[in-house]
């Protein structure tokens, strides 16, 4: 045998461990808990507060795109808080602002901050109240209501009579205006038109400083989860096509197509079913 096997090192191995069980510290992550938590929380409230919030529809104002009618489960919606610091509302899209008429924030700088906390994480209901319209009338432009009809005359002198499949099928014909919308702000108007306190009756016209941000998707209840989609008329913006301008060319070109392909099946003794 030679001179390591007879060492300590092999005498003593099989008896005594290389060490002591190693002690596995579980106190460290509750001392880390507190912590994490409070992260949580300040990520959610930086969340709300610049990107993205979501809102409760709590009136029948906006029927049928949106439900708050009695009675029934109200949706929630998303709204994108970032969106208008890159560019101007456009006319069709479905926004959520601030009341211009909330009177003046009396309330101490520590109220504000509990306030803060509370209603960005859900426990308490803002004190201001919101409201979600959509954008009918552009800053500068002239706007008046007939028979049901919204025709717009805009900052260029072109008139546009305003096609918008998603109103109520209640229909109003109560008569609004002419009115010219000032400079900066925008006149808003419900879906659902007459049960609707908007920008022809009570709100007034909305500053761009009231704007909260854009309503972009529903998220409750699960069976209406779906994209809020904006209508855009040509001419408004570079390029923009009306929603529904774009259905008829697309309809028409898929007709031609299939038009072709039976031609052409019927001229090769094809059968088409």
């Amino acid at each position: 045998m030679s001179g390591l096997e007879d060492g300590p090192l092999q005498r003593e191995w099989p008896d005594k461990p290389a060490g002591a069980t190693p002690h596995i510290k579980r106190k460290g992550f509750f001392r880390e808990l507190p912590f994490l938590i409070a992260l949580a929380i300040l990520i959610a409230l930086l969340v709300k507060t610049f990107l993205v919030q979501a809102f409760f529809i709590p009136s029948e104002s906006m029927e049928p795109t949106l439900h708050g009618c009695e009675g029934c489960r109200g949706d929630r919606v998303l709204v994108n808080r970032l969106v208008y610091r890159f560019r101007k509302p456009r006319r069709g899209e479905i926004i959520v602002f601030g009341g211009r008429h909330n009177g003046p924030d009396t309330r101490s700088a520590a109220r504000k901050l509990v306030d803060f906390l509370t209603e960005g994480l859900g426990v308490t209901r803002p004190s201001n109240t919101d409201y979600i319209k959509r954008i009918i009338g552009l800053p500068g432009e002239s706007l008046s209501v007939k028979n049901g009809k919204v025709t717009i005359t805009r900052v260029d002198g072109k008139k546009l009579t305003l096609l918008e499949p998603y109103l109520s099928s209640v229909h109003d014909d109560r008569p609004f205006g002419p009115v010219k919308v000032p400079a900066g702000e925008y006149f808003m108007m419900g879906d659902n038109r007459t049960m609707s306190a908007d920008s022809r009756y009570g709100l007034g016209t909305i500053r761009l400083h009231d704007i909260i941000g854009k309503a972009f998707v529903k998220i409750w209840p699960p069976g209406r989860w779906g994209r809020l989609s904006s209508v855009r008329y040509k001419g408004d913006y570079p390029g923009g096509l009306p929603s529904a301008a774009i259905i008829v060319i697309v309809t028409t070109r898929r007709r031609r197509r299939g038009a072709r392909i039976l031609e052409g099946a019927g001229r090769n003794g094809g059968e088409a079913a």
